[in-house]
């Protein structure tokens, strides 16, 4: 029985295993650093802000249990980014000219899936033409550009919700704000994603 097993307390949870910790990092890779390009804009620094965050997360926080790592690891995420900005001076870039969007404060974006939006192709590629799957990448491609023109604090709440899945009072603590904050967020990343992409032919 390992060490750790056999002088736990009955009901603690059992630390977690450097394979676990591996395949946790393994299996939000990916989206972390498309989060981080929609951030920051450049390829580069985001991998770096990637890799800087999953360095942070098994240093500090490895004996978490695997159930406390996702929210751990956003967190980290969104403080490593803005590490970044501050580093280059340039944090404010994150706020400039982001208050001409249309949309109130409510929480009226609950029927919205982002990733509904975003995997269709896994689910309809094998039927579809070769003009129809263009036109599905051009859709993609189009809303993953208005994605990344929403103001930071929009896209930063939009993609914990939508793309992360992490529900208000989750997204609120990874990104250091009131739960209120977050359905404003939200609503105003979704109604400004709706009018710029309407204006496009595209209906969400």
């Amino acid at each position: 029985m390992p060490y750790c097993a056999a002088f736990a307390a009955p009901d603690a949870p059992l630390l977690a295993t450097d394979n676990e910790l591996s395949e946790f990092l393994k299996s939000v890779e990916k989206r972390a650093f498309k989060r981080t390009v929609f951030a920051v804009r450049d390829d580069e620094a985001a991998l770096d802000i990637v890799q800087d965050a999953m360095i942070r997360l098994a240093e500090k926080y490895a004996e978490k249990t695997p159930a406390e790592w996702p929210l751990l690891f956003q967190r980290i995420l969104s403080n490593a980014t803005m590490d970044w900005f501050r580093r280059q001076k340039v944090r404010g870039a994150l706020f400039h000219n982001f208050s001409d969007f249309d949309g109130g404060g409510d929480d009226s974006t609950s029927d919205f899936d982002l990733l509904e939006v975003l995997a269709a192709s896994d689910g309809s590629s094998a039927s579809e033409s070769a003009s129809d799957a263009v036109s599905r990448a051009q859709i993609l491609q189009m809303i993953e550009t208005e994605v990344a023109a929403l103001p930071g604090r929009q896209r930063e709440a939009f993609l914990l919700r939508y793309w992360e899945e992490f529900d208000v009072a989750e997204t609120a603590l990874a990104m250091g704000c009131s739960e209120g904050s977050v359905k404003t967020h939200c609503s105003r990343a979704v109604h400004a994603l709706a009018k710029s992409l309407k204006a496009k032919g595209i209906s969400l």
